[in-house]
């Protein structure tokens, strides 16, 4: 019997290799159209998240408003080795000089302020001597004298220190002072006096709310992410729209809801007081108890979510086969169910411990002079006292924190996968 051959030509050397050439090109072709699908987005980051957080890191440590209004003042005083003795005449000439030099008044203001952040009275000490320009003399000598006629303050060493502390246009003062640590004289790094230190205090206080608040949050979702777990997908699907609602209202809303249930002729006491369980209202407003009542409340949705997922995709039978193999149902439950659901608690806990730490309406309106969140001092900085450099310094603490807290998160996730 003959077997028949192919006719179908052989193919060459040549031919494999525009073979592959071709595959090549069209592999790249592929990968350069599924790039340019997601450049749109990737410049949509950048812009929104990558630009503002490299802007906020440089501010800082940015110092400009000194080595910018006065840079002969900071050239005079660089030979000024006697902090705590007036500087010479030349440096008084100089100062006179760059606020004679200064284009507008708001930069006059603008330096005003920053003297203002280091010591006490820099502000005015500033606007008057700003103020009775020009300041001539026949010599360096009269300029000092008739500027310490101004304003006798001049003759403080500390105000000179504050100019030379802060001639340098880069300065790890903010980032230093949002830790509760400062720069002497001489440049070394210490703790600020006892009387000074406030950001230490505010930060422990923001990671308590937050831990607070999470465990609360954990407690209360546990629970109804497993109930809802535990449902048939259409009743779970209904139930998770009432979880989702909060979701759809303005946080501004929740707030001024929880105030009016809150007071002391609100709601909740009012039900309280006719079960009979208080005699009088109690302080539930303008205290910690409010803030962290309102928290759980907006932040529970974050919890719930992560839970649910990871609970929904075990499997029911695993507990029932640890009760048939004779281990109690509570026994069963914390040692074969719970564990699995650890990766659901980890991420739960991270996103809204992370959340929890950058709060800042919910304190701000429900929360007493001690219940204020790093957020809160941001805000101030910002809007009040219009001091960037300290703000974007606590803005980047938080940042920090915030990093530090997804790394532990990760090392710990890998961890159990390691030993799973």
């Amino acid at each position: 019997m003959q077997v028949p051959t192919s006719t179908a030509p052989m193919m060459t050397n040549d031919d494999r290799r525009n073979l592959r050439q071709a595959l090549a090109q069209a592999e790249s072709q592929r990968k350069w159209r599924a790039f340019a699908l997601t450049v749109p987005l990737l410049v949509f980051l950048l812009m929104t998240l990558l630009v503002p957080i490299a802007n906020l890191l440089q501010r800082a440590v940015e110092n400009p408003e000194v080595a910018n209004a006065l840079p002969r003042t900071v050239a005079a005083l660089a030979t000024w080795k006697q902090h705590k003795e007036v500087p010479p005449a030349p440096a008084y000439a100089a100062l006179a000089q760059d606020l004679a030099n200064l284009p507008e008044g708001a930069d006059a203001g603008t330096l005003a302020r920053r003297f203002n952040s280091d010591i006490a009275g820099g502000r005015s000490l500033v606007m008057n001597t700003y103020r009775a320009l020009p300041i001539t003399g026949s010599n360096d000598e009269a300029v000092r004298d008739r500027m310490l006629a101004i304003d006798a303050r001049w003759g403080d060493p500390a105000y000179w220190q504050v100019i030379s502390k802060n001639g340098a246009r880069w300065t790890p003062d903010y980032l230093l002072a949002s830790v509760d640590l400062r720069r002497d004289l001489d440049g070394e790094v210490e703790r600020m006096p006892e009387e000074e230190r406030a950001f230490g205090a505010i930060l422990l206080r923001t990671f308590s709310i937050s831990f607070v608040v999470t465990l609360f949050c954990l407690l209360l979702a546990y629970p109804l992410a497993w109930w809802l777990a535990s449902l048939p997908a259409r009743k779970a699907n209904m139930l998770m729209i009432l979880v989702l609602v909060p979701f759809w209202t303005s946080i501004l809303v929740r707030v001024a809801a929880w105030i009016v249930l809150l007071q002391s002729e609100g709601l909740v006491n009012r039900g309280l007081m006719g079960l009979g369980l208080i005699e009088q209202p109690l302080a539930l407003l303008f205290n910690r108890t409010g803030v962290v009542i309102a928290m759980v409340h907006i932040l529970l949705p974050f919890m719930i979510l992560p839970l649910y997922s990871v609970m929904k995709s075990i499997p029911p039978t695993y507990l029932r086969a640890a009760v048939s193999l004779g281990s109690p149902p509570l026994a069963a439950f914390f040692r074969v169910y719970v564990p699995q659901t650890y990766p659901g608690i980890g991420a739960g806990a991270l996103l809204v411990f992370i959340l929890a730490i950058g709060y800042y309406v919910t304190p701000a309106l429900l929360g007493g002079a001690d219940d204020q969140m790093l957020s809160y001092y941001i805000a101030r900085y910002t809007n009040v006292e219009v001091n960037w450099g300290m703000a974007c310094a606590l803005g980047a603490l938080l940042l920090a924190a915030t990093l530090v807290l997804y790394s532990v998160y990760r090392r710990i996730s890998k961890a159990e996968l390691s030993l799973g």
